[in-house]
């Protein structure tokens, strides 16, 4: 059984990510890539990486950083750590490699290691960055289906509950955090 220790030899750097890809490329195995945020793991991802994994001979999932995901989702995300998502991912069966990068978008990262297939879900199917780098060096663009209802901002909102950011009603005080105080 694979362990989380184990899976953290699959997360690399950039330039570990480019000395594995050109030996993927002397063996002539092919490259599958997607990212994204992959702040709270679901069903949905599952089911995402496992259909990426099928395109090819090997998976990276390009993480966003912590940094990267601030920009991207606001002030409150992520909710799990760069390093601890990259840990969970590495430990999928479907991932063969994690690369953490923090610009906004994959496109350095893409570029650098000229994946032969880049996978995006559907509902990005209006903008994939990197698309135009790997069409130019003969490599393709696939959509994956979009897993309706399964998203982390979702499950965020499931959690708060559909209550979490309305005052309480008139006459009723606040909740107040459990004391810390001995009893």
């Amino acid at each position: 059984m694979r362990t989380l220790r184990d899976a953290a030899t699959k997360v690399l750097n950039r330039d570990a990510m480019c000395a594995a890809r050109q030996l993927m490329r002397q063996s002539g195995q092919k490259l599958v890539f997607t990212n994204g945020c992959f702040d709270i793991l679901h069903a949905g991802h599952a089911q995402y990486l496992a259909f990426a994994r099928q395109q090819g001979d090997a998976l990276v999932v390009g993480i966003n950083s912590d940094r990267s995901v601030q920009r991207n989702k606001g002030p409150h995300r992520p909710i799990v750590p760069e390093h601890e998502r990259a840990g969970m991912l590495a430990a999928l069966e479907a991932v063969d490699f994690v690369v953490i990068f923090d610009e906004d978008e994959p496109i350095k990262l893409i570029t650098a290691i000229l994946p032969d297939v880049l996978v995006k879900g559907k509902d990005w199917a209006h903008y994939v960055s990197g698309r135009d780098v790997v069409e130019a060096h003969g490599g393709k663009v696939v959509l994956a289906e979009f897993v309706a209802g399964l998203s982390t901002t979702n499950i965020i909102a499931r959690i708060a509950g559909p209550h979490a950011a309305e005052p309480p009603p008139p006459g009723v005080p606040r909740a107040r955090p459990p004391s810390t105080e001995p009893q």
